[in-house]
């Protein structure tokens, strides 16, 4: 078993040499980290009403309850923009995990229906227990993606010759646009469309201290896991065969990263709603940059991720003032081209 792990190491050693580009990945998570402290002091100054630097350091250091300005910082701004800081990370480190495993480069959580499948069950929890703590919210939008993932893993490998890309893609359109289906019905039905249209649109405006409580700790572990699996991840990308052969448990690995990728994907949906292609865009634009090594792969795509998300909810914030911007709105204009763009270059590949 040692000298099965020492040529696991072997193997990918070498891969990293001739893919992978550790000093660039070093310096994307430096100045990775810069530029995402730079937007978030950004984000906390400007709005429907701007502020100074030093009345933010101010409201962080010295609050005063009376001042609507340290208000408007600690109790609005602060949650909403670490809110959307956590939710780019999840969705990017998602959807790293979901085109490593699958080997599947259009793989991502809003297009594989794991989004819908979170908001259907959110829309029920509000139709029959709208009094609900946010913590429960979250267990149930967990077991949605579940759900989700379950049946666009099922319907995908029913057709003669297994799943393949193209078939996942298609199974999570179809099984997306029923659950989307289903919960414009229930929202109609219970006159609950007005609460599930902040899920629908995607936006961080509604994010508190309360939910960060529970979100935080949730998005740390699973992006440490998601670090801790990105090794396996590497040799899952490389194929089931030459994984297995090295003596990996292959079953084992994907049933970890799959619970990794629904615990992020239903904690981001939970906060900010089905807010889809963040798992598409970033990890193809750090596996460009950084090379082909999980390793590097995930934990930039967690800084590029939050970056992203807190630049797009600054400008939702800022671009129509004093009214907002969906910010799914504001990922689907590059996404959805992005996606195209991917789609036709996997079918010249075939």
């Amino acid at each position: 078993m040692a000298r099965v792990a020492v040529h696991m190491d072997e193997v990918i050693e070498k891969d990293r040499e001739i893919h992978a580009r550790p000093v660039v990945a070093t310096l994307v998570l430096i100045f990775g980290s810069i530029l995402l402290v730079i937007s978030m002091l950004l984000a906390l100054s400007y709005g429907a009403a701007d502020v100074s630097l030093s009345t933010i350091k101010a409201a962080i250091f010295n609050y005063d309850a009376a001042n609507s300005d340290h208000q408007v910082i600690r109790d609005l701004r602060f949650p909403r923009i670490i809110g959307a800081a956590l939710v780019g990370s999840s969705f990017a480190v998602a959807g790293a995990i979901m085109q490593g495993m699958t080997r599947n480069p259009l793989a991502d959580s809003g297009l594989l229906g794991i989004n819908a499948g979170a908001v259907l069950v959110m829309a029920i929890s509000f139709a029959f227990f709208p009094s609900l703590p946010y913590h429960y919210l979250i267990l149930f939008s967990f077991f949605g993606a579940a759900v989700s993932a379950g049946l666009v893993y099922g319907v995908g490998s029913l057709a003669r010759g297994g799943l393949t890309p193209l078939r996942l893609i298609l199974a999570g359109t179809a099984v997306s646009a029923l659950f989307s289906a289903l919960s414009e019905g229930i929202a109609l039905h219970f006159r609950i469309g007005q609460d599930l249209a902040f899920w629908y649109a995607g936006g961080v405006a509604g994010t508190t201290w309360a939910q960060l409580q529970v979100m935080v700790p949730i998005v740390v572990i699973m992006i440490i896991g998601a670090i801790i699996l990105s090794k396996s991840v590497t040799l899952l990308s490389l194929g089931d065969d030459i994984a297995a052969g090295l003596g990996m448990n292959t079953t084992v690995v994907k049933v970890a990263g799959t619970i990794i990728v629904l615990m992020l994907a239903g904690s981001a949906v939970s906060v900010v709603g089905a807010v889809g292609f963040v798992g598409l865009i970033v990890p193809h634009l750090t596996r460009y940059i950084v090379g082909v090594d999980y390793r590097f792969i995930i934990p930039c795509s967690a800084v590029i991720g939050a970056v992203l998300l807190v630049l797009a909810d600054l400008i939702a914030r800022t671009i129509n003032a004093p009214y907002e911007t969906p910010i799914g709105a504001l990922i689907a204009l590059i996404g959805v081209p992005f996606f195209l763009y991917l789609a036709r270059k996997e079918r010249r590949e075939l």
